[in-house]
């Protein structure tokens, strides 16, 4: 039986992205019953995923870690991290893991029951699903996977729900590292093992994985308590310069949806339209009227990335207003000469990019207002089939712009500035989502098994 309050610390919004001391331990103060951290996210893209390497440094990861692992240890609360290492594969878990024991050897901390959650899906399994019609694409955009994209594929993940969380819990587990998560999930898990209502317990996760961002100002970088109550939870920010108001969480309870209200997870649907957020007077809002419903079929999401190139870039600057009025026509002239004078090499092999900066750098096509400054800032992209032929074209298409000579260029010192030297930087490896689906499953269990270990 739940008891009357539940409260959940998040410390920040991605773990290694740092937080107040003083307001954790304002948290801290206020008698925590869990503290919970989201380490994942694909808005980067997927490279992290495909390379192998995490979202944050390893010095900024044992940094957040070290206190909450301490103080969470300190006062006998179970501590549980989302989608490890940022995208949640096996080296991404193992690379957490291998942080989480180094700060409990360093201060001698003994009688832990630490799980790890696995989240990597073998390639075997996806490709069986898809013949047996129970795999698809999530979304239109999403190209076929075919037998080569999917042997291509470095590694794939699932996000998972609660289940395995919470099943971990029941093992009485100290710390929880998890794989791949549905963001919501860890904070969720630990709500609805205390007998919390699942449709509060995961929007409380909703707003929390993202920590003090639906607060007024909004970070990523400062803490948040959850407290959840039998119809009810409330949000409020641990630090005093900041508050929730009933629009900054209402507002956040739309972030990252394709759809006002609801708001789909592993075999589940978090429906939102009878909400209610009301502002307490204290800085703190409390929300009512989440509901949630089982789907008919269980299904989790699948990410997969595959190598699929090799970039090189240059960043430089344009003052000349005679060439900032002609930017784009000379910069198909420049890639026509390139082209001209790579003419062995196939067009397919590779591509040329330019990123006006204060023309349409950011929405591209889509701008709508094309005022060029005074100033732009250009960024060069080759995008080849490899490292070497990007760095030949792109030094091509360095040197071919600097001296381009356009209609009406009064001097010959060269047309572009250059912040850095070497100016030319060769980035390695590009990689997409190979696989970006749905994958049926038996249960939330099924796809992900966990490992105990006694320290």
């Amino acid at each position: 039986m739940a008891k009357d309050e539940f409260k959940i610390l998040a410390p920040c919004g991605m773990l290694g992205y740092g937080f107040p001391k003083s307001s954790f331990m304002n948290g801290m103060a206020c008698g925590p019953d869990a503290i919970v951290v989201d380490a994942g996210s694909t808005d980067a893209g997927p490279h992290k995923l495909g390379a192998g390497t995490a979202i944050v440094s390893k010095q900024a990861c044992k940094k957040d870690l070290e206190i909450i692992i301490t103080e969470g240890v300190k006062a006998g609360i179970p501590v549980i991290i989302g989608s490890a290492g940022g995208s949640g594969a096996q080296v991404h878990v193992e690379w957490t893991r291998e942080i989480v024991m180094e700060i409990l050897q360093e201060h001698g901390i003994r009688g832990i029951k630490v799980a790890t959650i696995w989240a990597d899906i073998p390639h075997e399994v996806v490709a069986s699903k898809l013949e047996a019609g129970q795999c698809e694409p999530l979304g239109l955009t999403v190209a076929p996977l075919t037998p080569e994209r999917l042997a291509a594929t470095s590694r794939i993940v699932a996000q998972m729900g609660h289940e395995p969380i919470v099943a971990a819990l029941e093992a009485e587990a100290d710390i929880i590292i998890c794989g791949r998560a549905y963001d919501p999930s860890p904070f969720a898990a630990v709500a609805m093992h205390h007998g919390y209502d699942p449709g509060l317990a995961y929007h409380l996760g909703k707003i929390l994985e993202c920590a003090a961002l639906s607060a007024e100002p909004g970070t990523t970088k400062d803490c948040m308590l959850g407290t959840l109550k039998a119809d009810s939870f409330i949000v409020r920010p641990l630090n005093e310069a900041r508050k929730c108001t009933a629009v900054s969480v209402a507002a956040h309870t739309f972030y990252e949806k394709d759809h006002p209200y609801i708001l789909h997870g592993p075999g589940l649907v978090l429906h939102l339209e009878h909400c209610v957020f009301t502002e307490l007077g204290d800085g703190s809002v409390e929300v009512r009227g989440s509901r949630i419903a089982e789907t008919p079929v269980y299904k989790i999401k699948l990410e997969g990335a595959m190598k699929v190139a090799y970039r090189t870039f240059v960043v430089a600057g344009v003052r000349d207003p005679l060439l900032i009025a002609k930017i784009e026509e000379v910069e198909e002239l420049v890639k026509q000469q390139v082209r001209d004078y790579y003419s062995e090499v196939s067009p397919d092999d590779y591509k040329i990019h330019f990123i006006n900066y204060g023309l349409d750098g950011v929405l591209g096509e889509l701008e709508p207002q094309r005022k060029p400054a005074h100033e732009l800032g250009i960024v060069f992209e080759v995008v080849a089939k490899t490292q070497e032929l990007a760095n030949a074209v792109c030094s091509s298409v360095r040197s071919t712009f600097l001296h381009y000579g356009y209609e009406g260029r009064k001097a010959t010192a060269g047309n572009l500035a250059f912040p850095f030297a070497p100016s030319d930087v060769p980035f390695g490896a590009v990689y997409e989502f190979s696989v970006y689906h749905l994958m049926e499953v038996s249960d939330g269990l099924e796809m992900f098994p966990t490992d105990y270990e006694e320290v």
